[in-house]
């Protein structure tokens, strides 16, 4: 009997801060930050760009305590914003505002990041969604992270919501991965046969001066360092709470049904980093429009058919989890598109750029 409490939610997400005059990022000067930490503490925190607010949820132990967390922070972090003549928005990347114009945090992690890497630190102008579940031990994390790298591409198709970058329409539905891969230490992990092998890798970047911790590694998905949890870094931040508590509950499926095959002595096929790295670039240039590979058959195969497979694949671990619900918006965005390709309506419509960004700013709230 599988106590599927263990696999607790926490949701992070990225907001973007915006002059609801012009539609410009802006700096808030930490406003937002320190009106909303006196609510909600650490999690609210500033970010690397004077125009970013992070927020995370609390360790919730099922999807509806995480949609309620993430709602609340979200329609607090608009309300304070709007306070102090600011709004806020949802959005891997911002439709037009140029990095060059913004500012630093006056933080020393954000200084030496910015020191060592220069312009791939002050480009990185990006808006992430981060999904923790929650593990009965770190050898079962890096168990069921080598296997739930096969699903990345899927998960990341459905979440792509960044087709803009100053301006272009860039033609990939999910630029913030083109933006984020000039750092170090991203994209899809390796494969590793133990947790001994993982941190054996880690201390030999800490010994070397690569890194000073585990933190500084950024790969879409990670366990983490600190916490017992398997972390899912490769979303775009989405337009909306139904989207984000959406892609929290697979990714949860995904790691119980991982952990579900393990006790009964089966694995999932394990994929090398470089097959998988294709069917993420396929993502991240066609969202959900094109075709995956599937390597169990070695064909194409349309993106939507596949990520229907997926959501069979779970299917049994699903009531269990108590999330049936918030998995039928995966099929929604099937049928009405992802972010990105609301996005890109919006400025078919309109032809500016500037009501893309009004558009972002007007689904922050979206179904609340």
């Amino acid at each position: 009997m599988i106590d599927y409490k263990i696999f607790t939610i926490g949701i992070e997400e990225e907001y973007m801060v915006i002059d609801p005059a012009s539609k410009e990022l802006v700096s808030h000067e930490q406003q937002i930050v320190n009106e909303g930490q006196k609510i909600f503490k650490d999690k609210v925190k500033a970010e690397m760009h004077q125009a970013v607010v992070e927020v995370g949820t609390d360790v919730c132990s099922n999807i509806e305590n995480a949609r309620k967390d993430i709602t609340h922070l979200r329609k607090t972090i608009k309300e304070i914003a709007g306070s102090k003549g600011f709004s806020v928005g949802a959005a891997g990347t911002h439709p037009f505002s140029t990095w060059r114009k913004q500012l630093i945090t006056d933080h020393v992690r954000y200084q030496e990041i910015v020191n060592e890497m220069q312009d791939a630190a002050r480009s990185n102008l990006i808006f992430g969604l981060h999904v923790h579940v929650g593990m009965p031990s770190k050898e079962m994390a890096i168990h069921i992270a080598n296997a739930a790298r096969y699903f990345l591409p899927h998960v990341y198709a459905l979440s792509t919501n960044s087709p803009f970058w100053e301006r272009r329409n860039t033609g990939f539905k999910s630029y913030r991965t083109k933006v984020f891969d000039k750092f170090p230490r991203t994209g899809i992990p390796d494969y590793f046969d133990s947790y001994s092998a993982y941190e054996n890798y880690v201390n030999l970047l800490i010994k070397t001066n690569c890194i000073d911790n585990a933190k500084k590694i950024w790969w879409d998905l990670r366990v983490h360092p600190f916490y017992g949890t398997v972390e899912f870094r490769v979303c775009d931040v989405p337009l909306t709470v139904d989207e984000s508590v959406a892609f929290a509950a697979l990714f949860q499926c995904i790691c119980a049904k991982l952990f579900k095959l393990r006790l009964s002595n089966l694995t999932f096929m394990i994929y090398p980093r470089a097959l998988v790295n294709e069917n993420k670039w396929r993502a991240s240039r066609y969202g959900i429009d094109d075709k995956l590979i599937d390597f169990g058959v070695e064909k194409e195969v349309p993106t939507k058919e596949l990520i229907m497979e997926l959501l069979d694949f779970v299917d049994d671990v699903v009531d269990e989890l108590g999330c049936r619900e918030e998995l039928k918006n995966i099929e929604r965005i099937l049928e009405k598109g992802t972010g990105a390709d609301r996005q890109l309506k919006a400025f078919k419509d309109t032809q500016q750029h500037e009501a893309v960004a009004a558009f972002i700013e007007s689904n922050f709230l979206a179904n609340l």
